[in-house]
């Protein structure tokens, strides 16, 4: 590197050298942000790098002066704080619909952030488990080209992949083309799903993004969600997602439940604090609320077993009486 760049760029590489190579337990002395400067083929002076690092402060970064475990400076604020970066990776690496690679990618984009040494802990304490990843590399570019449809009102076109068992009894893929209006994206269940509606039909469905191919936009105009949902001038991502069960479509329908106390949290978690309470009890609780009702919420209910039963409606109580029918016709086979 020319001299007349290098003295230039001598601050810009001392915070590089701070991000990377400092932090509480590891500072860096004048000496050593020295060696490392010289890896840049920039020559420093010790008195220096102390009048840079003054002038870094008065600019605003977040440079401690220390002397335990060692004389030195280390970066204190980054971009996001340690715990943050804990709480993003560990999102990365649960997230199905990423890939191995892409998770690795991310994963270390924000192992950037921290300092080498904090890296290398973060390392050691974590496990990737890939088994569970999805391998469709087309997933961020299709991503990127919904959100895009979204904002701008355009219907997509796209293939959907769903697995299939042959006569060979191996599995393999079948692809179906749609024509959709995009509305949102959703992330529920460890998966990322698209609402959306079938220009064939006049209600909303759900598509897992890792599973579609060749995604597309269109030069239409998405049919406007208001024709097929209840909202009318904004379609509500939160709302909608609490009163969906497992991503299963349904018709949108008041219940009554009632619960054991011990089903509090559960019910707060799924339905949020303002729930509708109607009656209380010594062991129990009703409350009203609003759903879908789908056979994800029959599920959902039944995973409870006696603790929840539908009061209301009729239709949701005849279907879980005819899942518990069926259920027990299966077991009593011999």
């Amino acid at each position: 590197m020319e001299a007349r760049f290098g003295s230039k760029l001598k601050i810009l590489y001392i915070v590089d050298i701070l991000r990377k190579f400092s932090d509480e337990e590891h500072p860096l002395n004048a000496t050593e942000i020295c060696e490392h400067l010289a890896k840049y083929d920039i020559r420093a002076e010790r008195k220096a790098i102390y009048d840079d690092i003054e002038n870094l402060i008065y600019y605003g970064y977040d440079i401690v002066k220390t002397r335990t475990p060692k004389a030195g400076f280390f970066m204190a604020s980054r971009e996001l704080e340690i715990p943050e970066i804990y709480l993003l990776t560990d999102a990365v690496q649960s997230a199905d619909f990423i890939t191995p690679k892409k998770t690795r990618e991310l994963v270390g984009k924000l192992e950037s952030m921290m300092s080498k040494q904090q890296a290398h802990e973060r390392e050691r304490s974590i496990y990737i488990g890939y088994s569970h990843k999805c391998d469709n590399e087309e997933i961020y570019i299709n991503i990127d080209m919904l959100r895009q449809a979204i904002e701008e009102g355009k219907k997509i076109s796209l293939k959907y992949r769903t697995r299939k068992i042959d006569d060979s009894r191996k599995i393999s893929f079948k692809e179906k083309n749609f024509v959709l209006s995009p509305y949102a994206l959703v992330w529920m269940d460890d998966h990322y799903y698209l609402v959306c509606n079938n220009e064939k039909y006049n209600n909303l469905m759900h598509l897992r993004i890792d599973r579609m191919k060749s995604v597309n936009l269109l030069n239409e105009k998405s049919r406007h969600f208001s024709e097929v949902s209840e909202y009318k001038e904004r379609f509500d991502i939160a709302d909608y997602a609490s009163k969906t069960f497992n991503m299963f479509g349904g018709r949108l329908c008041e219940i009554e439940l009632s619960c054991s106390f011990e089903l509090l949290e559960q019910v707060i978690d799924r339905f949020g604090e303002k729930i509708h309470i109607i009656g209380v009890s010594d062991r129990r609780f009703s409350f009203r609320t609003k759903g879908l009702i789908s056979e994800g919420l029959v599920g959902w209910i039944m995973q409870f077993g006696v603790d929840m039963e539908v009061t209301a409606p009729e239709e949701l109580r005849s279907m879980i009486k005819s899942k518990i029918g069926l259920l027990q016709k299966a077991y009593e086979k011999n």
